[in-house]
């Protein structure tokens, strides 16, 4: 079984050690003792590894009081051990149908990848929503997601009982253009959102406008029919010898006089009449 755990010779070091020294010496001898893998991991290669992988139902590091480990964990050690081609793990990453085995190969990608590496293939996990179980260390499955679960391996020191390497900042690397400028799903719901916004404004605006060009127009409309019923006189046909002189005004009123007899007549009933 010694020979069983020792690292591949073609193995090459991670962050100058074993990559098996990743794991720390209690919870790495723990592993080698335990039943899931001395019957499941026991000459396990790369291309039965998916197989395993596949068959996950759950993810966690030790539970119980004797330190036991997930089957999850134990898969992690075999993959550190055997380091498989870096575009199987990235196909795990990219797997979009089964989840544990997409974080399988997120968490080794932390493990031996490098911070550009992990900021590359592991942020666009942000968008997986789905439900993943997670035993504690009371051995209780508890419910996480998937993008919680990559969101502690970005920025958490531990995760599943593993410490992790140190990863470079990420402002770091956006400032010395290793990365771009990292876009979420969020931000572009939020831009869209205001453009909404932004576009049904303008249209209030627009309406508003043409309403204000409608009332000025009727203002306009309103003041010149005024002003046309204030500056005209309608002559009065008035009739001096039948009609009632008490309601004409001599100065508002136009009469129209047909003889000079008229206009005498008028002239004393209105001396101000000229």
């Amino acid at each position: 079984f010694k020979m069983a755990n020792r690292t591949v010779k073609e193995a090459r070091s991670i962050k100058g050690t074993n990559p098996q020294y990743l794991v720390e010496k209690i919870i790495r001898t723990r592993i080698y003792d335990c039943q899931y893998w001395k019957e499941k991991c026991f000459a396990l290669s790369a291309e039965l590894l998916v197989d395993e992988a596949m068959s996950l139902d759950h993810v966690g590091g030790v539970y119980s009081g004797n330190i036991k480990p997930t089957p999850f964990l134990c898969l992690i050690l075999k993959m550190l051990q055997i380091q498989p081609n870096k575009d199987i793990v990235i196909e795990f990453i990219k797997n979009p149908d089964y989840k544990y085995v997409r974080i399988l190969g997120a968490m080794y990608l932390r493990l031996i990848g490098s911070s550009v590496e992990c900021y590359k293939y592991l942020e666009p996990l942000y968008n997986d929503y789905r439900k993943l179980k997670f035993k504690n260390r009371q051995g209780k499955l508890t419910l996480s997601h998937v993008d919680e679960f990559v969101d502690d391996l970005l920025r958490n020191d531990r995760v599943c009982d593993v410490i992790l390497p140190r990863l470079q900042k990420r402002h770091i690397l956006e400032e010395t253009e290793q990365i771009e400028p990292r876009v979420s799903a969020l931000d572009e719901d939020l831009e869209g959102s205001e453009d909404e916004e932004e576009e049904e404004e303008e249209e209030e605006d627009e309406k508003e406008e043409e309403m204000n060009k409608e009332e000025e127009e009727n203002m306009e409309d309103t003041i010149l029919d005024t002003s046309v019923n204030e500056d005209t006189n309608t002559p009065v046909s008035v009739n001096l010898k039948t009609d009632d002189l008490s309601t004409f005004d001599e100065d508002d009123d136009i009469v129209v006089v047909e003889d000079d007899d008229d206009m005498n007549f008028l002239c004393e009933c209105f001396p101000s009449f000229t």
